[in-house]
């Protein structure tokens, strides 16, 4: 009979389950970063990334004893927050405006723009994206998400994600050429 080996993530996540203080310190700690970047990204606001993030966490916390340890626990992590940070942008009745109901492909962009600008800075000018774009963009080019599943998740059509992501896009694009 093979013992299962268990890994220092699972013995904190199991310690965090079972309402250790220091395990519930030390995965904050581990995780809180990537996770507020991620709520930072959609929020556009520290104010409301902070809302975001709180409440990402709390979910996190309440189904931490559900991770099956099938996939990475990061990648887990992250979905939740992701959905919260929609969830909460949805609530607040964001408005995804500028639908095209034609567009078939998008032009191609000149991506050697985008080679000419650090983290930071790109950072910086998205959180100066209208909503719409800025939700778009980070599902898309970010997060990895299809137009299909953006207009699902958005309850939004396909062409106006296309059209976010294309006028997004255009408008990063004026910002870096200056």
């Amino acid at each position: 009979m093979a013992i299962e080996q268990i890994t220092e993530e699972k013995k904190m996540v199991l310690a965090c389950v079972a309402g250790e203080k220091l395990a519930q310190q030390e995965f904050y700690q581990r995780y809180s970063g990537v996770l507020f970047a991620i709520c930072k990204r959609y929020a556009g606001q520290d104010i409301l990334a902070e809302d975001m993030f709180q409440e990402a966490m709390i979910k996190i916390y309440q189904k931490l004893g559900d991770f099956r340890f099938e996939g990475s626990l990061e990648g887990w992590l992250k979905r939740i927050c992701v959905n919260q940070c929609l969830d909460t942008l949805k609530k607040s009745k964001a408005k995804f405006q500028d639908s095209l109901d034609n567009v078939h492909e998008l032009i191609a962009s000149n991506d050697d723009v985008f080679a000419e600008i650090n983290v930071k800075n790109l950072m910086q000018l998205l959180m100066k994206l209208p909503v719409g774009y800025r939700t778009v963009f980070n599902m898309f080019a970010i997060e990895g998400y299809s137009h299909a599943e953006i207009a699902e998740v958005l309850n939004i059509s396909e062409n106006t994600s296309k059209s976010q992501m294309f006028k997004a896009r255009k408008w990063l694009q004026s910002q870096i050429s200056r």
